[in-house]
């Protein structure tokens, strides 16, 4: 590898000061110390307590939405929002090839069917222009729901993630929604924090679902949230995900299936710790983005992803491109070799066995951008 690699994984070693730098590490001090360690004193660490109904408050707050129902990851989060819209067996639903494999899961989880459409180069969320052409021509309304003319299944939703915390074109895909009748449920599990036109995502679709990973901007270890302004459907949720259980003093009556997908309180306590941090790790990425700006410019052929026109992104993960003189994987093991933990964006979901089947329209971006993609360090620090 030429020199200017190696003063580009020099450099980043001394700005984390470590013989190996992980990919995204979460940042912990005294306050979760605290919080959990009250959770242990007090004994309320599984399912029940006051952590949990505070975490919710703070991040509906946060966030700008009425209700948030934290749940036990961000995937289960995926399912459950799913399911209040109305998403049924047999359903398409649409979603981007290029996304972390929850995302489809959520969709089989309700015996639906992905249908994976394509990404902009610009936002690295889903092309709204791109998508409409694909529809005019494959579907078609039906007393007011869409349907696919090729399958005969009925389009219930579309499922933009926000990746790598960039968002979406969202004006674009609100209006999409609402001139073909399709249900909006914006996968923002890695967007807490990422802004569009001043407005915070995952307030745009019905509803939304977060994830807190133990790798995403804040964690509670394990952990995910719904969002939404609909009190209905919050109230729903949150019977759903606490095993649909009528309220009684002593009576154990479920009045439907239910999942156990509570957030346990002692995972509410590390959050509440972490949101109030947010704000300070928000701005520790973007004098991180600035880093990497700089690093970049000296190494030809390869650029750093900035945040779309009309946003303000987390940055959760930095993202560089590599232009085709490039071979995206000798790249991976000069970094990994070099002790900066790198990785590619994910396989395209349509490309796994279990999906290959699946509807989908063409993909060209999604498979041009695979070849290119790599996350570098992204851990805030206040070192830069």
């Amino acid at each position: 590898m030429n020199k200017q690699w190696m003063e580009f994984t020099l450099s980043i070693k001394q700005l984390y000061k470590k013989a190996f730098i992980a990919l995204h590490e979460p940042t912990f001090n005294e306050k979760e110390v605290e919080y959990v360690t009250d959770c242990v004193e007090t004994g309320w660490v599984s399912s029940v307590g006051s952590y949990v109904t505070r975490f919710e408050e703070d991040l509906a707050k946060f966030v700008g939405v009425k209700r948030a129902i934290a749940v036990v990851n961000g995937t289960a989060a995926l399912h459950i929002a799913l399911k209040i819209v109305g998403v049924e067996n047999n359903d398409e639903v649409l979603i981007p090839s290029l996304t972390f494999i929850a995302t489809a899961n959520a969709v089989s989880y309700l015996q639906a069917v992905p249908h994976f459409i394509d990404i902009n180069e610009d936002t690295l969320g889903v092309d709204p222009f791109k998508l409409e052409q694909y529809l005019n021509g494959i579907a078609e309304l039906r007393q007011g729901e869409l349907y696919n003319k090729q399958t005969n299944r009925r389009i219930k939703a579309l499922v933009p993630m926000h990746t790598f915390g960039h968002p979406c074109m969202l004006d674009e895909l609100v209006a999409l929604c609402e001139k073909y009748k399709l249900v909006l449920v914006e996968d923002a599990a890695e967007s807490l924090g990422s802004y569009y036109k001043g407005k915070h995502t995952g307030t745009f679709g019905k509803v939304s679902a977060m994830s807190f990973n133990g790798n995403k901007i804040i964690t509670t270890g394990g952990g995910g949230a719904i969002l939404t302004d609909d009190e209905e459907l919050a109230n729903y949720a949150k019977h759903l995900t606490t095993t649909a259980k009528v309220s009684h003093r002593w009576e154990f009556v479920h009045d439907e299936i239910g999942y156990n997908y509570r957030m346990p309180n002692i995972n509410a306590a590390l959050g509440c710790a972490q949101l109030e941090k947010l704000e300070q790790f928000i701005e520790h990425k973007r004098d991180l983005t600035r880093f990497y700006e700089n690093l970049v410019t000296d190494i030809e052929g390869i650029r750093l992803f900035k945040e779309p026109i009309d946003t303000k992104s987390n940055y959760w993960l930095q993202v560089i491109l590599l232009d085709e003189q490039y071979n995206r994987d000798k790249i991976l093991s000069f970094l990994n070799e070099q002790g900066v933990m790198s990785r590619p964006i994910w396989m395209p979901l349509h490309e796994l066995e279990m999906f290959k089947q699946c509807p989908k329209m063409d993909l060209s971006i999604t498979e041009q951008l695979k070849q290119n993609v790599i996350n570098i360090p992204s851990t805030p620090t206040n070192e830069v």
